[in-house]
């Protein structure tokens, strides 16, 4: 490890492969040799806070005694940018890294994660109220051909069910006239990149039998736990249908349930479908850390 630069450790990979308590397991294993760590999530749903069963947020008993951050920073009924989670992030890093302990960045969300590993500076695009106003018309089949169009980059590895994501990429897009450098730089493996950390990659996968399976009785059981219940919750706490539909995956297919629009038969269905789709985008952002 090169000593001018701090050492942080990421913890990456596809929805339901253990990234969470596989990040404990290594801290515990780490406060044996005397080094002390701290965690840091890179989830984008589990930085709001009351998003807990369906976002499948860490529990305190699970973090066993471990630091964890980022978790719960933010209102779900407001918009939480990666600009936004760059900056806390950065700043975790700094204050843990001044405790002489190493972070540990764990989650699934492959943008979040490598705009602070590689410091990405992201561009600069205001609102554009008459465009967002066009794109709120369009149905999401729309909106998906529209990114795939000007920016077929970041269309691998968004969120395809959240519109409210989608219409911030297509304005990006459309307001630079090209392919933002940043996210292309991101997916393409032969762009030189480097970090101003000694980082350590750890890549969590599993076969797509077993990751099938996992994700069949991980839904099941959030749904034992209350899921339903949680996004019935949130609504009664001010959050919209639109809002939660954005929130996509659990909160999207939940809301949709609860409105009739889909039977629950229905919901766990395409819930499924949507969340191995899902997983396809990650590998698909992840591979050039596998090993």
């Amino acid at each position: 490890m090169e000593h001018s630069r701090k050492k942080i450790i990421v913890i990456c990979g596809p929805t339901a492969t253990g990234k969470s308590d596989y990040a404990v397991r290594i801290a515990k294993e780490l406060a044996k040799t005397g080094i002390g760590s701290e965690i840091i999530s890179a989830d984008s749903r589990q930085v709001y806070k009351g998003l807990d069963i369906g976002s499948g947020k860490i529990t305190e008993k699970e973090m066993q005694s471990i630091p964890h951050h980022l978790l719960d920073v933010a209102n779900p009924k407001r918009i939480f940018s990666v600009a936004q989670y760059k900056k806390l992030a950065d700043k975790a890093i700094k204050d843990i890294v001044k405790r002489n302990n190493v972070p540990i960045i764990v989650g699934g969300t492959g943008f979040y994660i490598d705009t602070v590993v590689f410091d990405q500076q992201l561009p600069k695009v205001p609102p554009n109220k008459l465009l967002r106003k066009a794109l709120e018309k369009l149905s999401l089949d729309a909106l998906r051909e529209k990114l795939q169009e000007l920016d077929i980059d970041r269309y691998q590895s968004i969120d395809i069910h959240n519109r409210v994501r989608m219409i911030r990429a297509i304005e990006i897009a459309a307001a630079l006239g090209k392919v933002p450098n940043i996210i292309k730089s991101m997916n393409d493996q032969t762009v030189p990149r480097t970090s101003k950390y000694a980082v350590e990659w750890m890549y969590l996968d599993l076969p797509d039998d077993v990751l099938k399976e996992k994700i069949r009785d991980r839904l099941f059981k959030r749904m034992k736990q209350g899921m339903i219940q949680e996004v019935a919750t949130l609504h009664g706490e001010g959050l919209s249908w639109k809002r939660l539909e954005a929130l996509g995956l659990e909160y999207r297919f939940v809301a949709l349930y609860l409105q009739d629009k889909l039977s629950k038969e229905e919901m766990l269905t395409q819930l499924e479908s949507a969340i191995w789709q899902y997983v396809k985008r990650q590998r698909t952002w992840f591979k050039k850390y596998a090993k």
